[in-house]
């Protein structure tokens, strides 16, 4: 007796990858939302001269200067001459400054100086680097809406930093 076999057609086999792309249409927005996105935004800030100023006190401009203390904030122009004091926000998480309000004294401060874009920003040594960095951030510039749309308006954009314990002369 003798076998015969019988040869079978050779198909190929069709390659099944839906399974795949049902991974892929998971895993890509999964991976999506655990990134972190980070906005990193640099500030331009002058700094002192080295030379010393051979002008006299009557000659310089009088300056815009912003007094950030642990207290509170305080608005002064000309140097001496103190605008507004802003007394810091208590709230269940702890006490904060009130940025919205310094931000609305700058704009009525605008209102009244027009093109000055110069302003010293003094700070107390036991003030925060995250405060700070608000307080630059207030003085630069304003979100409003103009036109059914979000536009950011200018105030101070040039920003000086101080140690308020050495330039301040009250």
């Amino acid at each position: 007796m003798s076998l015969k076999f019988k040869k079978k057609p050779f198909q190929e086999a069709d390659l099944d990858v839906t399974s795949f792309m049902n991974l892929m249409i998971v895993l890509v927005p999964v991976m999506l939302l655990s990134l972190t996105f980070t906005q990193i935004t640099v500030h331009e800030i002058k700094l002192p001269d080295l030379m010393q100023s051979t002008e006299s006190a009557e000659e310089t401009p009088p300056r815009l200067e912003v007094l950030v203390e642990e207290s509170g904030i305080k608005v002064f122009y000309p140097s001496n001459v103190m605008v507004k004091q802003i007394p810091v926000l208590d709230s269940e998480h702890g006490a904060s400054h009130d940025f919205k309000q310094l931000s609305l004294v700058l704009q009525e401060v605008k209102k009244q100086l027009g093109e000055k874009r110069s302003i010293l920003l003094l700070s107390d040594k036991s003030v925060n680097y995250q405060i700070l960095v608000s307080a630059m951030d207030a003085v630069k510039s304003y979100k409003t809406v103009v036109a059914a749309s979000l536009v950011e308006v200018e105030l101070f954009p040039e920003i000086s930093l101080a140690d308020a314990g050495v330039k301040r002369h009250e």
